[in-house]
Protein backbone atom coordinates (compact mmCIF):
# COMPACT_ATOMS: atom_id res chain seq x y z
CA UNK A 1 0.00 0.00 0.00
CA UNK A 2 1.20 3.69 -0.72
CA UNK A 3 2.10 5.80 1.92
CA UNK A 4 3.97 8.62 1.18
CA UNK A 5 4.69 9.01 -2.98
CA UNK A 6 7.69 11.02 -3.58
CA UNK A 7 7.24 14.24 -5.77
CA UNK A 8 9.44 15.11 -8.41
CA UNK A 9 9.44 18.18 -10.10
CA UNK A 10 11.65 19.04 -13.09
CA UNK A 11 11.18 22.20 -14.40
CA UNK A 12 12.04 24.35 -17.49
CA UNK A 13 11.01 26.33 -20.45
CA UNK A 14 10.15 25.04 -23.96
CA UNK A 15 13.01 22.67 -25.47
CA UNK A 16 14.93 23.07 -21.76
CA UNK A 17 15.53 19.17 -21.74
CA UNK A 18 12.41 18.34 -19.54
CA UNK A 19 11.52 15.34 -21.69
CA UNK A 20 15.66 14.42 -21.59
CA UNK A 21 15.73 14.66 -17.95
CA UNK A 22 12.86 12.67 -17.43
CA UNK A 23 13.79 9.70 -19.59
CA UNK A 24 16.98 9.82 -18.03
CA UNK A 25 15.15 9.13 -14.40
CA UNK A 26 12.67 6.86 -15.92
CA UNK A 27 15.52 4.62 -17.24
CA UNK A 28 16.32 3.92 -13.60
CA UNK A 29 13.24 3.73 -11.92
CA UNK A 30 10.74 0.45 -11.89
CA UNK A 31 8.33 1.98 -14.63
CA UNK A 32 5.53 0.09 -12.54
CA UNK A 33 5.74 2.47 -9.60
CA UNK A 34 6.15 5.73 -11.09
CA UNK A 35 3.52 8.35 -12.73
CA UNK A 36 4.60 11.49 -15.22
CA UNK A 37 1.98 14.36 -14.98
CA UNK A 38 2.76 17.19 -18.13
CA UNK A 39 1.98 20.57 -17.45
CA UNK A 40 0.93 20.82 -21.29
CA UNK A 41 -2.12 17.69 -20.44
CA UNK A 42 -3.75 20.78 -18.82
CA UNK A 43 -3.55 23.52 -21.37
CA UNK A 44 -7.20 25.40 -21.08
CA UNK A 45 -9.73 24.62 -23.49
CA UNK A 46 -9.95 27.47 -26.49
CA UNK A 47 -13.36 27.96 -25.45
CA UNK A 48 -11.61 29.57 -22.04
CA UNK A 49 -10.18 32.17 -23.66
CA UNK A 50 -13.38 34.18 -24.61
CA UNK A 51 -13.72 33.94 -28.11
CA UNK A 52 -10.06 35.53 -28.47
CA UNK A 53 -8.67 34.42 -31.68
CA UNK A 54 -5.89 31.85 -31.91
CA UNK A 55 -3.30 34.05 -33.07
CA UNK A 56 -3.54 36.19 -30.44
CA UNK A 57 -2.98 33.63 -27.17
CA UNK A 58 -0.19 33.50 -25.55
CA UNK A 59 0.27 29.84 -24.82
CA UNK A 60 3.54 30.13 -22.89
CA UNK A 61 2.10 32.77 -20.17
CA UNK A 62 0.85 31.14 -17.02
CA UNK A 63 -2.98 31.86 -17.62
CA UNK A 64 -3.25 28.99 -20.72
CA UNK A 65 -2.76 26.57 -18.35
CA UNK A 66 -4.93 25.35 -15.38
CA UNK A 67 -2.32 24.73 -13.39
CA UNK A 68 -4.82 24.44 -10.13
CA UNK A 69 -6.34 21.24 -11.61
CA UNK A 70 -2.88 19.87 -11.69
CA UNK A 71 -2.02 20.79 -7.91
CA UNK A 72 -5.55 19.40 -7.32
CA UNK A 73 -4.48 16.07 -9.33
CA UNK A 74 -1.05 15.87 -7.06
CA UNK A 75 -2.73 16.00 -4.16
CA UNK A 76 -5.22 13.52 -5.16
CA UNK A 77 -2.81 11.30 -6.12
CA UNK A 78 -0.42 11.79 -3.20
CA UNK A 79 -3.46 11.05 -0.90
CA UNK A 80 -3.96 7.63 -3.28
CA UNK A 81 -6.55 8.78 -5.07
CA UNK A 82 -7.28 7.62 -8.60
CA UNK A 83 -7.54 10.99 -10.79
CA UNK A 84 -9.14 12.47 -14.66
CA UNK A 85 -6.22 13.64 -16.14
CA UNK A 86 -7.41 15.84 -19.34
CA UNK A 87 -6.12 15.09 -22.88
CA UNK A 88 -5.64 18.11 -24.76
CA UNK A 89 -6.07 17.78 -28.57
CA UNK A 90 -2.98 20.51 -29.92
CA UNK A 91 -4.35 20.50 -33.50
CA UNK A 92 -7.70 22.03 -32.23
CA UNK A 93 -6.66 23.54 -28.98
CA UNK A 94 -9.50 21.86 -27.28
CA UNK A 95 -9.84 19.09 -24.71
CA UNK A 96 -11.64 16.12 -25.61
CA UNK A 97 -14.58 14.61 -23.69
CA UNK A 98 -12.64 11.65 -22.97
CA UNK A 99 -9.95 11.78 -20.09
CA UNK A 100 -7.17 9.29 -19.24
CA UNK A 101 -7.21 7.95 -15.91
CA UNK A 102 -4.23 7.53 -13.53
CA UNK A 103 -3.60 5.62 -10.61
CA UNK A 104 -1.54 6.53 -7.77
CA UNK A 105 2.30 4.93 -7.84
CA UNK A 106 5.02 5.47 -5.33
CA UNK A 107 6.45 8.23 -7.46
CA UNK A 108 4.85 11.22 -9.07
CA UNK A 109 7.12 13.08 -11.53
CA UNK A 110 5.54 16.58 -12.11
CA UNK A 111 6.70 18.03 -15.85
CA UNK A 112 6.12 21.84 -16.07
CA UNK A 113 7.02 24.75 -17.70
CA UNK A 114 9.31 27.56 -15.54
CA UNK A 115 7.82 30.69 -16.01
Amino acid sequence: MLKHPLIMGIAGGTGSGKTTVTKKILDRLDLEKVVVLQHDSYYKDLSAFNGLPIERINFDHPDALETSLLIEHIRQLKNVQTISQPIYDYTTYRRLSNVKRIEPRNVIIRRYFNF
